[in-house]
């Protein structure tokens, strides 16, 4: 065993180490560790979380990338149709990393009931439809099957369901405008067969989703003819790069826009989440950093005749500057221990029992999404370690500014 090593741990675990004048300062650099990584690592799980949460809502509603045709049409409905005989559907071999690719229309119309009505976008799905989102937003009732002739069950939102005062089960009247305005609108009675709920207001608030054959049928189309189809990635982190792939895979008659173009200005503000994150860590190392060169400067002059008589014994300034520094990397490494402990257990009970709601107006989200991995965690705690350490390396110089004779005449 060093002997900087055995002094330090020598120090650590004596009573006068727990009872001096430093003590109360060992705790508050300590308390600034464990409080620092709290913040650390909420504010990373939470920030994560968040992206994913609101991500991955945007993209059940419309797949990673949108193949449509190469049109003026900007609007929520399916004008012209495309036909489903594509080379990359239903499945995209050209290209890796491409999950799935499903076929969907979308038409407008309007929901009337006796007392109220609400203008809907009707989002007609298959067979080939991925229901790995909804299984999680479903609330009440069951998720409706089209695999087989064509039904008139429908999957509403929550937030339509109340506005209209519906339920699980209940009946409903949709009216479709047609294109000659002087001939009266279809009349299509619909059963809600479940209820789900995304949290994606904006989302929640446009569409429901039903039986791609009705608006094949409404639109006069043929049954291999659909709106647009929608592409899911294996990876979001390679989208811009598939977006491009997709595009240049695709006829020139056809257009793709990935998700992220599609919502913009949402995905630009959840890229801001990633300079906040990096923000609260910075300042939370600089504040744990300058806790803790205070304590380790208390510990200094508290032992100034230690030092001396150290140095007296032929201890060169470094061998006595890594006594201290031992002693400093248990405070953080103890420091660290009580924030994830904490940090940690704040998390887990969050993911469980969502105690902290959040307004899905504002956050798309109706409570605070926590992301957790073993990955971050370690590297969080092993930066705070070293960069804390190598913080302490400049007060540890003051050590060299010891004079043996004056310390050990100190008392």
């Amino acid at each position: 065993m060093k002997y900087e090593y055995f002094i330090a741990k020598r120090i650590i675990g004596s009573k006068s180490y727990k009872s001096s004048v430093s003590a109360p300062i060992i705790k508050i650099g300590i308390a600034a560790i464990a409080i620092g990584i709290v913040v650390m690592l909420v504010a990373i799980a939470t920030g994560i979380g968040l992206q994913q949460k609101i991500r991955d809502k945007a993209v059940a509603f419309n797949g990673h990338v949108t193949i449509s045709n190469f049109d003026s049409n900007v609007s929520d409905e399916s004008l012209a149709p495309i036909s489903k005989n594509q080379d990359f559907y239903p499945a995209f071999k050209e290209l890796d990393g491409i999950s799935h690719v499903q076929a969907v229309a979308t038409k407008f119309g309007v929901i009337r009931t006796e007392t109220d009505f609400e203008g809907v976008v009707f989002k007609g799905i298959g067979a080939d439809f991925d229901w790995r989102y909804f299984k999680e937003f479903l609330v009440d009732g069951e998720l409706p099957d089209f695999t087989g002739k064509m039904n008139t069950d429908v999957l509403m939102s929550e937030y339509i369901a109340n506005r209209l005062g519906f339920k699980a089960g209940d009946d409903f009247q949709m009216y479709f405008a047609k294109d000659d305005v002087n001939k009266p609108p279809s009349i299509i009675k619909f059963t809600i067969k479940g209820i789900y709920k995304s949290g994606f207001l904006e989302l929640d608030q446009t569409y429901f989703l039903g039986d791609i054959k009705h608006i094949q049928r409404l639109n006069k189309w043929e049954e291999d003819q659909i709106g647009h189809f929608e592409v899911f990635l294996e990876d979001y982190s390679d989208l811009d790069e598939m977006g491009i792939a997709i595009y240049q895979n695709t006829p020139s008659t056809l257009n793709t826009e990935t998700v992220a173009q599609k919502y913009a200005s949402i995905f630009e503000w959840i890229n801001i989440f990633d300079k906040n994150i990096y923000g609260i860590i910075g300042i939370m190392i600089i504040v744990a950093g300058i806790n803790m060169i205070t304590a380790l400067l208390v510990l200094i002059l508290e032992r100034t005749q230690m030092i001396g008589i150290l140095k007296a014994l032929g201890s060169n300034n470094w061998s006595i500057r890594k006594v201290f520094l031992y002693n400093a990397a248990y405070l953080i490494v103890l420091g660290l221990f009580w924030g994830n402990l904490i940090g940690l257990g704040l998390l887990f009970l969050q993911k469980k029992f969502g105690l902290f709601p959040l307004n899905p107006e504002v956050y798309y989200v109706t409570e605070a999404p926590v992301y957790i991995s073993f990955g971050y965690v370690l590297l969080l705690n092993i930066g705070t370690f070293l960069l804390c350490l190598v913080m302490l390396m400049v007060p540890s110089i003051v050590i060299s500014k010891i004079s043996p004779v004056k310390a050990i005449r100190f008392e």
